[in-house]
């Protein structure tokens, strides 16, 4: 037995729970902690029985809830390395000073650094016993109460939690099968505009899912990993059409388009009538966007495509939403 629990898909968060009948992964953390809490309550996923994280990619609909989750849960995640090194620049705070601001800067260290040797030598009365500042730094104060003092010498009592520390990290390798549980994952590659963004295919138990949402087009490797597949959730995200006419900046438009971008309806459809291999007994369309394309559209065109080849018509076919968790699907 495998189980598919959408618990939400679309450009304001992805999330996804893969079961076999002794291992549960999520597959990206796309809301918020609460929110991903309250999602698999609705579905009836356990989240204390989670065992791993999964991310794809590092875009914000993909990790939005994953350091606060993960830590609550106290499991692993496992990464690409690229997509974790790419996860952590993104929530590391960066500022930019010019040259002469950074002079200033080590100027008003210095400065702020001999008055609070001076002021320690000065109490202590330790300027008899060094000419070296430094030096009576050192004798001023305790040792053990090194790691508690800041850089002007005042002790600390709370430290702000680190936002990208996670329990484990585990990392794995795009074409390298590796195993969470019971269930055996082969990531494959697609093209996206992330750092290393990867699908999945699970299997378990004699029964194969798979994922394939945020790619620009289906590529021969893409087609090759969505063979005798059981569950397949594809993206299907947009309609041309209402994407070229909509309210997105033309720039935004191109990088939805572009063979980094994400999958129109069109050509899910086209990769439906020419490639698909008719093997999976459910098909979920997932990853829909909310202005650039409607249910009813996605469904149809893919309808038809499959509607094309007589022998496709046992195929189920289903529509994730980005509101509410999807009914999980079991084979």
């Amino acid at each position: 037995m495998m189980r598919m629990t959408v618990l939400a898909s679309g450009s304001k968060g992805n999330s996804t729970v893969i079961s076999s009948s002794r291992t549960r992964v999520l597959v990206d953390a796309g809301l918020s902690c609460r929110e991903l809490l309250k999602r698999m309550a609705l579905a009836g996923e356990d989240p204390a029985e989670l065992d791993a994280i999964l991310i794809t990619h590092e875009h914000q609909d993909h990790v939005a809830g994953l350091s606060v989750l993960a830590r609550r849960l106290q499991i692993p995640v496992f990464f690409t390395e690229p997509t974790h090194r790419a996860w952590v620049r993104m929530l590391t705070p960066r500022t930019t000073m010019s040259y002469a601001k950074w002079l200033d800067h080590v100027q008003r260290e210095k400065e702020a650094r001999a008055a609070s040797v001076a002021s320690a030598c000065a109490e202590l009365g330790l300027l008899s016993r060094s000419d070296d500042p430094d030096a009576a730094l050192e004798l001023a104060v305790d040792p053990d109460e090194e790691d508690l003092c800041g850089s002007d010498g005042q002790k600390t009592t709370a430290t702000k939690p680190d936002p990208v520390y996670l329990p484990a990290v585990e990392y794995f390798h795009s074409g390298m099968r590796f195993s969470i549980g019971d269930i055996d994952i082969t990531p494959f590659t697609i093209p996206h505009d992330a750092a290393d963004p990867c699908g999945f295919v699970f299997e378990a138990e004699g029964m194969r899912m798979a994922l394939a949402t945020d790619l620009g087009y289906m590529p021969p490797n893409v087609k090759a990993a969505l063979k005798r597949i059981d569950v397949m959730l594809l993206e299907s995200n947009h309609d041309l059409e209402m994407l070229r006419d909509g309210p997105y900046p033309w720039s935004v438009k191109q990088r939805v388009l572009s063979r980094v971008g994400h999958l129109s309806n069109h050509a899910t459809a086209e990769f439906l009538e020419k490639d698909y291999d008719g093997g999976a007994s459910w098909i979920v369309l997932g990853h829909l966007s909310e202005s650039n394309n409607v249910p009813e559209l996605a469904r149809l065109a893919a309808e038809h495509a499959l509607g094309s080849h007589p022998t496709l018509l046992g195929n189920r076919l289903v529509l994730a939403h980005q509101a509410i968790p999807l009914e999980p699907i079991t084979v």
